[in-house]
């Protein structure tokens, strides 16, 4: 039995970057003799065995061959014959097929057949075997790590086989799931745009995510965007979410708030009236064929219809600001409010010329649902009891209230 640190803890460390977690990966091991010695067997779809201190993954070696479409149709086999090179074989890039011994050392013991140690050296992100067409998940990796990996490019052989791989059809068999779940850490990554890049690139987006890839080549009015291009002006926004260190939901709203200019009828164009209701209807279509989370989708639904009417708050009145509360549901959620409006700033300062300037609005408006929530409404409506109103009534005197605290905000020097 020999054990190897395989994959990204090999690659990261090479690298220089934190190392989280590990993967091993056991040659000439039977299941039995890792029972034996105390793992905990977890995996479903072949031996993988968690250590019976570290709680580490430590998996077989294996092969796999291809069975039927999409990524789930393998034929998984695993037995002590299967030697370690034929383990990388079957993995993504050649940067995440190497190997080190099992005392986690790096410098030495280094076990790399598919030269991963040169393009880490030469910031290069290439496929290790034909078999990569094997799984197309793998395409959305390749997007993911050119997204963590700022300094690395897609070797065009790789390049290449991807295209090749969406124009047989591998990506139209990807599950919802596992495409929210590569998208989500592509966008939680340091530069998201790099992921749409390179997805664009091969022709994937357009079958992924359509709404997303039309943007490209949508002129909008040049004294609001600078950058001209509505899917230049997207992959900004994505990469200022990244630099707020936005949280997830933020970032989905920032990929979505724009969907509807895609569909703005050309003699409209460059303007794009009522792109925020189109922008909503194709969100929640994404949103159901993706199957995102609830969280997700309704932060990325109010950022779509209002962001536009939130960049222009400072021209609004008081009852028209208390109105814009009111439809994103501030005073109830204030903390999806708060996304809302980092959202919001993302999407302002995500244009060329724009990315160092100040978004007065985000808080103002904080300062403006303070003044609202500051209403005590239980004594409005205890006085309204006293004099027997009730119902709607209630919640017109408290909307009132409201109303009239605003305008008191806004004539405090404070608020200008």
């Amino acid at each position: 039995m020999q054990i190897y640190m395989v994959g990204g803890a090999v690659r990261d460390k090479l690298l220089g970057r934190p190392v989280n977690d590990h993967d091993w990966v056991v040659v000439g091991a039977t299941p039995e003799q890792m029972l034996a010695l105390g793992y905990l067997p977890v995996g479903r779809d072949f031996p993988v065995f968690l250590h019976p201190e570290t709680r580490e993954e430590y998996a077989l070696a294996r092969t796999e061959r291809k069975s039927g479409r999409g990524y789930r149709g393998f034929v998984v086999q695993s037995s002590p014959d299967v030697t370690l090179e034929e383990d990388l074989s079957r993995r993504d890039l050649t940067i995440n097929a190497i190997a080190a011994s099992a005392d986690g050392t790096v410098a030495e013991g280094i076990f790399d057949p598919y030269g991963g140690t040169q393009d880490l050296q030469a910031r290069v992100l290439r496929h290790v075997t034909d078999a990569f067409r094997e799984d197309p998940v793998r395409i959305l990796r390749v997007a993911r790590f050119a997204a963590r990996f700022t300094d690395f490019s897609v070797a065009p052989e790789t390049m290449q086989l991807m295209r090749e791989m969406v124009e047989h059809g591998e990506v139209d068999h990807l599950v919802a799931e596992r495409v929210w779940q590569e998208l989500v850490r592509g966008l939680m990554e340091e530069q998201p745009s790099r992921m749409f890049e390179v997805l664009r690139a091969c022709g994937a987006l357009q079958v992924l995510l359509p709404e997303v890839a039309r943007l490209w080549g949508v002129p909008q009015r040049a004294d609001y965007h600078p950058e001209v291009d509505t899917g230049v002006h997207l992959m900004m926004v994505l990469d200022m979410a990244a630099r707020l260190q936005a949280p997830l939901s933020v970032r989905f709203a920032c990929l979505a708030h724009d969907l509807g200019k895609g569909t703005t009828p050309a003699h409209v164009l460059p303007r794009h009236i009522g792109h925020e209701e189109r922008s909503a209807r194709l969100l929640k279509a994404l949103a159901e064929r993706l199957r995102v989370p609830v969280d997700c989708r309704e932060t990325a639904d109010v950022v779509a219809r209002e962001h536009g009417n939130i960049h222009r708050s400072g021209d609004l009145s008081a009852a028209a600001l208390v109105r814009l509360l009111e439809r994103c549901d501030a005073i109830r959620k204030p903390e999806r409010f708060a996304e809302i409006l980092l959202a919001c700033e993302c999407d302002a300062r995500g244009r060329l010329g724009f990315e160092e300037a100040a978004y007065p609005q985000r808080p103002r408006l904080a300062a403006v649902l303070a003044a609202v929530q500051a209403v005590v409404t239980r004594d409005i409506a205890a006085q309204a009891a006293t004099q027997g109103i009730g119902g709607p009534q209630v919640g017109a005197l408290i909307h009132q209230a409201r109303v009239e605290a605003v305008a008191r905000w806004l004539h405090e020097p404070a608020a200008h």
